[in-house]
Formats: structure tokens, sequence, C-alpha cells
């Protein structure tokens, strides 16, 4: 440590030249260099404590009353921002990802997973286009939104990024039709480690992993998002405090040396949901560059970009408007460095002229 202009002992000897007096020990205080490079010498402690004088305490109460009242505003800001988090009307929209031949994929998803095309748009003077599919429509489902970007065939998923998840009423007769249609089956059909539920693995065309789990008949077929986090509890706490979310299981596999925790806004069974996966002792991983997003419907970007700061998430899109619609746009990263867009949308503007350009910005 680089020593300050006056050393304590310096301090001291400078001290025996004044009278004893609170007007000397405050003229150090004001004086003495070293109370602003070592500020605990000035006012962590009491001068006196140092140097047997009897100074006035009247100063360290007042900075204790303005430390106290600091403390006290920020936590009522946090126990505000956090009822009203609760409160908001959130919904998972998309989840965004880019892959290396658009037709290609489209294809694969409608003819083998039954997905329907939504819509598609070329944008030749970005160089990108895109598709929504999904199970119904954007407003009331959530959809997948692929990305093309002009030239680019492959990318690398990473070890960060898990799977999706679609609920099929009979996951060996999926699989099936999967493999008569080419596609490339990675787990058979099967109860899942530890469980009942009968599960498989297939891939797409680009490499991404898609767990099928057989469930009766649901509204939202495409029912999950799995990613890997180095953290759990902490991730929970973000995804509660900063998203809204709500924990609606935890289970920990100490035989498989992992644990999960699922979470969304309303029973899993009803809705797309988030699984966050905790592998023992691992606490970073590769996010590569072909999984982008998840996107959130919320009422207010400028609240929601709060909160994410507040309870440990980071901004990397101030809230504010898209140019030229209404569509209004916050973007995050939590803590493990997963992105997150979150939207309010005019429901007014018909779904083809919202999140026009949200990918991009």
């Amino acid at each position: 440590m680089a020593s300050s202009t006056i050393r304590p002992s310096s301090a001291s000897s400078l001290f025996r030249l004044c009278n004893t007096t609170n007007t000397c020990a405050a003229s150090l205080v004001s004086l003495n260099p070293s109370s602003r490079r070592f500020p605990y010498l000035a006012s962590a402690v009491p001068q006196s404590h140092f140097f047997g004088l009897r100074t006035s305490s009247k100063i360290w109460r007042g900075e204790s009353r303005s430390i106290t009242a600091g403390n006290m505003a920020q936590s009522s800001t946090a126990a505000s921002l956090l009822e009203w988090v609760k409160k908001d009307k959130r919904r998972m929209l998309h989840v965004v990802y880019r892959v290396g031949d658009l037709d290609r994929t489209i294809k694969f998803y409608t003819e083998c997973l039954g997905m329907k095309l939504l819509r598609k748009r070329d944008i030749p003077e970005e160089r990108y286009a895109n598709a929504f599919l999904g199970y119904g429509p954007e407003d009331s489902h959530f959809v997948i939104e692929l990305t093309y970007n002009y030239g680019v065939d492959s990318y690398d998923i990473g070890t960060g990024f898990g799977h999706f998840g679609i609920a099929v009423e009979d996951v060996a007769k999926t699989v099936e039709l999967i493999k008569a249609k080419g596609g490339k089956v990675t787990r058979e059909p099967g109860p899942v480690k530890g469980g009942s539920t009968v599960i498989a693995f297939i891939e797409d065309p680009d490499g991404y992993k898609f767990e099928l789990l057989e469930r009766g008949p649901t509204p939202e077929p495409l029912c999950q998002v799995m990613l890997r986090v180095g953290d759990l509890d902490r991730s929970i706490n973000f995804y509660e405090k900063a998203f809204g979310m709500e924990l609606l299981r935890k289970r920990d596999n100490p035989e498989y040396k992992y644990t999960i925790a699922m979470m969304g806004y309303g029973p899993e069974d009803k809705n797309a949901v988030l699984e966050l996966t905790y592998n023992y002792g691992v606490t970073e991983y590769d996010k590569g560059n072909a999984y982008a997003q998840i996107a959130i419907g919320t009422d207010d970007v400028y609240k929601t970009a709060e909160a994410v700061k507040l309870f440990g998430g980071k901004v990397t899109r101030e809230p504010g408007p898209l140019p030229g619609i209404s569509t209004k746009i916050t973007a995050c990263l939590d803590p493990d460095g997963w992105k997150t867009r979150l939207l309010y949308e005019n429901e007014d503007v018909p779904v083809q002229g919202r999140a026009a350009q949200v990918f991009l910005i």
C-alpha cells in the first residue's frame, strides 16, 4: 500500500503541538490528508479513540443517522419494487436462437414436431431473416423465433444451453415419426432418471436438443427452456425478485450430481417454464453464439430495469421505445450472463407490427 502524506506517527507529533481541545481535534481531521486517503481514520472511529481527546460525539451521531436513513430509503425502494414485480402482468413470449438454414429448420419443426409456421420475414437491408413457429398464436402462446444471418451456416451452441421441452401425448409414437423423417434421436423413450415420466431426446438439424415429455393434453406444448447456471440459489433469487417468477419446484439428484429448479408464471402443465440446472462443482459455462435470449412481456420496462439492477442483474439496453413502433424494451443479463429482453407492446398493434427490431436492438 502506498504511504500517505502524513503518517500516523507524524499526526501524533502534530497533535502534541496543539492544545488538547475539541477545536484542535476537529482541525486535525479536516487538515490531515490521511483522512481522505484512509477514511476510516477520520470517520469510522472518533479521533479521541486514537489520541485520548474529549471530542464531541455529535458529528458521529449525525453520520449514523444519515447512514441509517439511507439504508431505510434503499430498503423501502427494494420493498416497493418487489411488490410491483409480483403484481406485474408477465408472460414468457418467445425464445430466440440462430440457425444455419431457415427453410430446413422450418421443415423439420413443422413435419417432425408438429409446429405451425406463424410468420416469416426477410430483412435484406439488415442481412437477416427470421421465422416464428409454435403451437398457437403469438399473443397467447410461447413461441420460437428462428434467426438466419446471411452467409452463416453454423453456430457454436456451447455447454451452457441445455434443451427445449415439448409435451406430447405419446413419446414413443413421436420418436418413430421423427426417425421416419430422418431426425436424430439421442435418447430413446423411457422413464426419466429417478422418476416415472416418460421422456426422449432428439436433435434438430442445427444440433439443438429437444426433450419430449409424455403428458396429457396441454394448452402450451412448447413447455420448457433449460439453461445451466453456476449458483442455483443465486439464480432463483434473481428470477423471483427481478423477473417475478415463481419457484414451482426444486429437485436435488445427488446420485447424478445435479439440482434443478423450475421457474415460471404458472403451473408447468399449462405454461412455459424456465428450467435452471446446477451441476455439482460447475460454476461457469461456455455460452457459444447460437442461443440468443428469452423475451418476457411486462407492463413497465422502466420499473423492470430498476428491479433488474437492484436484484443482481445487468441492464444492457436502457428502457425505452424502439424506433418507429410502439414497442418499449429493455434488455439485461442475469447473474450467469444469460440474456433476456423484456417488452411492453401495445395490444392494439397487430402482431406482425410488434417487436420487429427486438432481436437487433
